[in-house]
């Protein structure tokens, strides 16, 4: 089955890579798609993003122990210079 890339913007990248890596414009997207299909299916990743939730829900309940904004803290002015 043929595979036809009407984007332009696609079109571009795929070219790219397929340059960058020496590849041939088929082999180039094989292995791009390849490789994020590995990414999308790898075991844990739903794991991880839900874990990262819970973490992200635990620093949200902690409290504020200091009350100065994060610029305040590090020392920077209103111009986001040293003070």
């Amino acid at each position: 089955m043929a595979f036809n890339i009407k984007d332009p913007v696609t079109d571009r990248l795929a070219r790219e890579l397929a340059s960058a890596t020496g590849e041939s414009l088929t082999e180039a997207v094989r292995a791009a798609l390849r490789e994020r299909l590995e990414r999308e299916t790898r075991p844990g990743r739903k794991g991880m993003a839900a874990e990262i939730r819970r973490i992200q829900e635990r620093l949200a309940r902690l409290p504020v122990l200091d009350k100065r904004s994060p610029d305040r803290i590090v020392g920077y002015d209103k111009h986001g210079l040293p003070r």
